[in-house]
């Protein structure tokens, strides 16, 4: 096949797919994994899986694969403890290490098992260090406990012996004393620790019901959040000192404690001793907060190390069990020394992909070189375009619909233009369109920094979209300056306007009648126009007829493009049965409004095209009287509408009889000899559904009948539909209008600055908010729906399947 793209004229890549061809590997095994990976760089081969009959388990490289699977288990765990640890994300390298997978293997799984040893002794010293540090604050509150409680018995002990009252109770308690027995006194026991406070009080209130009553409890509050030794969060807790007298009030306050979290600590009661305990207790807390600053050190050194080669073990690791996976869809051979594989290529890549074979064979040293064959199919090729930054965000919204068939033809090509144009109709600003265009240049100015950074949902898909957003805005400036609108204020720019007022009475208000006074206004909208009496109707007439003829044009377009297609696949009988009465259909009805149109506004006629249309149908043969734009209209008339009704059986009955006897002639069709290779892509690709199924005359008759139906019921629904863009165009010009007049100009007639600014911001708000982004949004839907429902269907199969090759530039960065 010659190249594309030489000679004077640059090749047209977008408008059919490119040809493709199924193509056979026979790779020695010993090179097989290295070609594989060369044709990966290459990303020219989308590979067939021949063991679909096999589970994943059964396959050839399926414990590779596991082993992949696990190293990249690793390699997530580091990315978890590297965020973690707050160090900054890997950048993406492009290198690959010098190291083998083996080698790499073993390599993270003693990383992997440091780290964990690391964490593991992390954590049981940050634990250690939690509980001693309650501890601490236990002995610091219960020892105020104890200290309060002896300050208060020594001053009531000193108030008693003022009193005199001593001597009364003293030799009472000093008898009771020698004649009780001692394994009979009741001893208190006490418990001490930390509760959560949000469990306080329902922590006291369970202590005094279990107990009736018979414990005493204090709480102290702890000002700062302690860390809880369990969870190592951050939890404002109380310490609390539980007295209680009793083994079994111990053991349902132990309970009691477990059920609410609360942790326990040992406390003496003599307050020398919990002096010296707190003494060690912080003494223990700066041994154990060196240790864990030393190791959180180690594990940061550890993190770092890892982190500078991370993407590129994560690269090795993910190219790897990709190219396992490709392994596992080819197939061995009898012989078991070979790999088959098959698969689609472009018919460019011919040479490429040889390349990458024979460099495979010379680098693994193998005795054997890589085969590489043809196959002749029917089945339909995947459809593959060469895309740009430019034109890929108009194919996806081509694709959106449905993927085109094997080299029919692309609507994307066209979508280009009409689509951002037939937004611009709908949004025609070009105030509007220079504030689309602003923000828009901001995408493409930084595009190189935002493209290798995670966005957000909505501005990802902005970005990707910035060039078409870009000319949307152009076009808009362009259909502004044609409607003479700057945020719905018209300009003189291109000349004064045509008009001048009767007297100078109007000159400050435009609603009486204008009169003619200079040329024609060179482009666009004369600004007179605006503010008049007869602005609404006037543009009313020019923006809904101007959507006809555009919708008439476009539908045009898709029907001249089903006869390419039908030229290009060799159906005649789609270019005889389809494409001629559909184009003689709408044109006798639309394309001839369209002329009347055309006619009305170079003649200046008052004839009434509503009239015309009704009466064509209504009463042909009747006198057309004023409403005549041109001699010999009544028999053109007659002769268009003989001609619509002539196209509709013309569609509906020869193509089904024409394809029974296709069918009976070419019975055994299924069994003949295949022909050329690009030819029989072409055939197989695109032949009739009917070609190798069981032919059924009242199925394809019924499915031509509804197609007709649908395109004489839709030729006038599409027409009708393209007067979204008048009445889209009418709803923006005037939300522009009020919000410059009701807000702005209201604003600007207070005479006070303070509301002058309130003004403004309203405006700029209201502006950016409707006009800026729900009526953008509004305008590119129904755009949308005039490319996929109004234009496609009159040409556009759209039942194909996207090319999706092996290549190592379509794997995901991010996490599985």
């Amino acid at each position: 096949m010659e190249e594309r793209g030489r000679g004077c004229c640059p090749s047209m890549d977008l408008m059919r797919s490119e040809a493709m061809q199924l193509v056979q590997l026979i790779i020695p095994i010993e090179s097989a994994h290295l070609a594989v990976s060369y044709l990966g760089d290459l990303g020219l081969i989308q590979f067939k899986d021949l063991n679909a009959e096999k589970s994943p388990f059964q396959r050839t490289y399926a414990i590779q694969i596991k082993r992949c699977g696990e190293m990249a288990r690793k390699l997530r765990f580091f990315r978890d403890q590297m965020l973690k640890a707050g160090l900054p994300p890997p950048a993406i390298s492009g290198t690959e290490p010098i190291i083998t997978l083996d080698d790499l293997e073993v390599k993270l799984g003693d990383l992997e098992a440091e780290l964990i040893e690391i964490n593991a002794n992390g954590s049981k010293l940050q634990r250690s260090y939690n509980e001693l540090a309650e501890y601490k604050l236990v002995l610091q509150k219960a020892g105020d406990f104890f200290h309060s409680a002896l300050s208060s018995a020594e001053e009531l002990q000193r108030e008693h012996s003022q009193s005199g009252e001593e001597s009364l109770e003293t030799p009472l308690l000093s008898e009771q004393g020698t004649t009780t027995d001692p394994s009979k006194q009741v001893k208190l026991g006490f418990i001490t620790g930390l509760v959560p406070r949000d469990k306080s009080m329902a922590f006291e209130r369970i202590l005094f019901r279990a107990t009736r009553g018979n414990v005493f409890l204090k709480q102290a509050t702890i000002d700062e959040p302690v860390i809880d030794p369990g969870t190592g969060d951050k939890v404002e807790k109380n310490v609390f000192a539980i007295f209680f007298s009793g083994e079994r009030a111990r053991v349902k306050i132990l309970k009691i404690c477990e059920a609410f979290g609360a942790n326990r600590y040992s406390c003496n009661e003599d307050l020398g001793k919990q002096s010296q305990m707190i003494t060690e207790v912080s003494g223990r807390l700066s041994e154990l907060k060196t240790t864990i600053d030393a190791g959180l050190v180690h594990r940061g050194n550890l993190l770092q190390t890892i982190g500078e080669q991370f993407e590129q073990w994560n690269l090795m690791v993910r190219k790897e069990k990709a190219i396992y996976h490709t392994l596992n869809m080819l197939s061995i051979d009898v012989t078991k020394k070979c790999l088959v594989a098959e698969g689609w290529s472009p018919v460019f890549a011919v040479k490429q992909v040889q390349d990458a074979l024979h460099r495979a064979t010379h680098d693994s040293n193998s005795q054997v070189n890589a085969i590489f064959q043809v196959l002749r199919t029917r089945e339909m090729p995947p459809t593959f375009f060469r895309t740009n930054k430019f034109t890929t965000a108009f194919q996806e919204i081509v694709d959106a619909y449905g993927v085109a068939k094997y080299q029919e033809a692309n609507p994307g090509v066209f979508t280009i233009v009409t689509f951002p144009f037939l937004f611009a109709v709908m949004f025609g600003d070009w105030g509007h369109g220079i504030c689309l265009l602003l923000a828009t240049s901001y995408f493409i100015i930084r595009e190189k920094k935002l493209s290798s950074q995670k966005l957000g949902d909505i501005t990802e898909m902005t970005f990707g979209g910035r060039y078409v957003i870009m000319l949307m805005a152009l076009f808009s400036i362009y259909t502004g300056l044609i409607y003479n609108e700057f945020f719905s204020v018209p300009f003189e720019l291109f000349a004064r306007s045509a008009y001048v007022c009767r007297d100078p009475e109007c000159r400050d208000s435009t609603t009486i009648g204008l009169i003619m006074a200079r040329d024609t206004y060179p482009f666009g909208v004369d600004p007179a126009w605006h503010g008049s009496r007869s602005e609404l109707p006037f543009l009313n007439s020019l923006k809904m007829k101007m959507s006809i003829l555009l919708g008439v044009a476009q539908m045009n377009l898709g029907i001249v493009l089903s006869f390419f297609n039908a030229q290009f696949f060799k159906n005649r009988i789609n270019t005889w049965f389809q494409f001629i009465p559909q184009i003689i259909f709408l044109n006798s009805l639309f394309g001839y409004l369209s002329i009347l149109i055309i006619i009305k506004w170079c003649t200046g006629s008052k004839a009434d095209l509503y009239h015309v249309m009704i009466y064509m149908f209504l009463s042909p043969t009747d006198d057309i009287g004023e409403n005549q734009l041109f001699s010999g209209q009544k028999m053109t008339q007659l002769v268009l509408l003989l001609l619509a009704f002539v196209s509709v059986p013309w569609m509906l009955l020869p193509k089904p009889f024409l394809l029974k006897m296709q069918h009976n002639r070419h019975q055994g069709g299924a069994y003949a000899p295949l022909q050329d290779s690009e030819e029989s892509l072409q055939s197989g690709a695109n032949h009739d559904s009917h070609g190798h199924e069981e032919f059924e005359f009242s199925e394809v008759f019924v499915h031509q009948l509804i197609h007709t139906i649908e395109f004489v019921l839709g030729a006038v629904s599409n027409t009708a539909s393209y007067l979204r863009l008048w009445a889209l165009s009418l709803a923006h010009s005037e939300l522009s209008s009020v919000f410059y007049e009701k807000v702005l100009q209201l604003a600007w007639g207070y005479n006070n600055v303070i509301i002058l600014v309130i003004g403004i911001i309203i405006f700029i708000c209201a502006t950016v908010g409707v006009l800026l982004v729900m009526e953008t949004l509004s305008a590119f839907l129904h755009a949308l729906r005039l490319h996929w429902v109004e234009f496609q269907n009159k040409f556009y199969e759209g039942d194909g399947y996207k090319f999706y090759p092996f290549s190592f530039s379509l794997i995901d960065y991010e996490e599985e």
